[in-house]
């Protein structure tokens, strides 16, 4: 969340930015109530005062009858206190809600508006693939090649649920060992996450846990939700810590499951695995210092931008407009992949550099040797490789003529075989 000092002290600036990402929110109400709050503890702090100054001269009475009269005084100093403290907790509250539902500020070179401002920045090494065939989509050439069964996943668990099968499944294994053992020479420590994290660290992360427009799985009579992306158990592995500014950066990458609802989805986007309900992806997370995040935003792009440039995958990198950016994110970058199935890029990977705004959230500090204080650190997460879609660009754009499937040089020593047949027939 950002600095409630910087909010009061340039509200417009926040509400701009505000209109910008198209998040309603009454910045001046939060003002108001942050005035009315401050106000609310200067008079708790005054009423406590007085209660305790009565509190001394109670032996300094000349009599019972005084002595009583001081106690009923301070006792009724007490219960205003209380009553005032109450009130100041509702404000204190109310501005919190708030807070919490201000996006972070922009980047001034993201593009403004929404999706339709995406700015493209580059593309990658692998020319957009051209076919002397009609090219199938991923669902038709897994179908061919027995490598999906999404009836079965619609049987076993619903829609949006699917089983890989055969070469498919050596498929998921090759891409998290080839990613891991890049983000590994990279300088990364790895990790397997849980799949669950706590409400709080939910939030903190910036996703809503709750709520009717919520896109996490939350358990029943729980304070758990499932993860909708490593992003949020790597963010809260430090809640409530204070790191030395020696140990900075450090930079996790986490396997995970991740869940999500996908409400409100619908389209040519729900047809196979593009948006399902879970997936496997291996993600990166850095915490930095604030003058690092930048060029870290940078490394993590060019990492993911090697990982597709070795799977021989067309791709271009999209700097996201204000409007397409999710609250936490203060500048994001998209590696979207050409599907032919398609005929259009679709994303498959982003980057984002989130400040101090999670941190500020899940109060994790840094501190100086030799200086006072802490200071919060900035975080940053990147997909290294989300398993269905980056499945999804390598099917549709080493497809044969012949129904077969060509394996990038890059998975051959996993997968054991440089093409996947199945019961085609040559």
């Amino acid at each position: 969340m950002l600095d409630r000092k910087f909010i009061v002290e340039n509200p417009e600036h926040v509400l701009r930015n505000c209109r910008h990402r198209q998040a309603e929110v009454d910045v001046h109400q939060l003002v108001e109530l942050e005035r009315q709050r401050r106000e609310k503890l200067n008079q708790v702090q005054q009423l406590n005062r007085r209660a305790n100054e009565v509190s001394k001269t109670i032996g300094q009475a000349r009599d019972d009858q005084e002595r009583e009269a001081r106690k009923a005084e301070g006792r009724r100093l007490r219960e205003e206190k209380d009553a005032a403290q109450f009130e100041h907790d509702q404000l204190e509250s109310a501005v919190q809600q708030l807070q919490l539902a201000i996006p972070n500020l922009s980047h001034p070179d993201s593009p403004i508006g929404d999706e339709s401002a995406n700015r493209e920045l580059w593309r990658g090494a692998a020319a957009v693939t051209e076919f002397d065939f009609e090219p199938r989509d991923h669902v038709a050439i897994c179908d061919r090649l027995d490598l999906l069964d999404l009836a079965g996943g619609a049987r076993t668990t619903g829609h949006g649920f699917y089983f890989l099968k055969n070469e498919a499944v050596l498929l998921e294994l090759a891409l998290q060992r080839y990613a891991l053992d890049l983000l590994l020479d990279a300088g990364f420590t790895p990790t397997i996450t849980p799949d669950l994290a706590r409400d709080t660290i939910v939030a903190g992360a910036g996703f809503l846990p709750r709520g009717p427009e919520t896109q996490i799985y939350s358990i029943e009579n729980s304070e758990l939700s499932l993860v909708a992306t490593a992003e949020i158990t790597l963010g809260g592995l430090y809640a409530e810590q204070t790191l030395s500014a020696e140990q900075l950066p450090i930079k996790l990458c986490g396997i995970s499951h991740c869940y999500r609802t996908e409400a409100g989805a619908h389209g040519r986007a729900t047809r196979g695995i593009f948006r399902v309900h879970q997936f496997t992806k291996l993600e990166m997370f850095a915490f930095t210092r604030p003058e690092e995040s930048e060029a870290m935003l940078d490394h993590f792009c060019q990492l993911e931008c090697r990982i597709f440039d070795g799977l021989e995958i067309p791709y271009r990198v999209i700097d996201t407009a204000t409007g397409d950016l999710g609250g936490p994110a203060y500048r994001k970058f998209d590696l979207e992949a050409w599907m032919p199935g398609r005929g259009e890029f679709g994303e498959v990977t982003s980057t984002s550099n989130c400040t101090d705004y999670q941190a500020r959230r899940m109060n994790v500090r840094y501190k100086i040797p030799g200086q006072k204080g802490t200071q919060f650190v900035h975080t940053l997460n990147g997909t290294a490789v989300a398993i269905s879609r980056a499945l999804i660009a390598l099917l549709e754009n080493h497809q044969q003529a012949d129904g077969s499937v060509v394996i990038p040089e890059a998975l051959r020593p996993w997968v054991g075989k440089p093409r996947i047949t199945g019961r085609v027939n040559p």
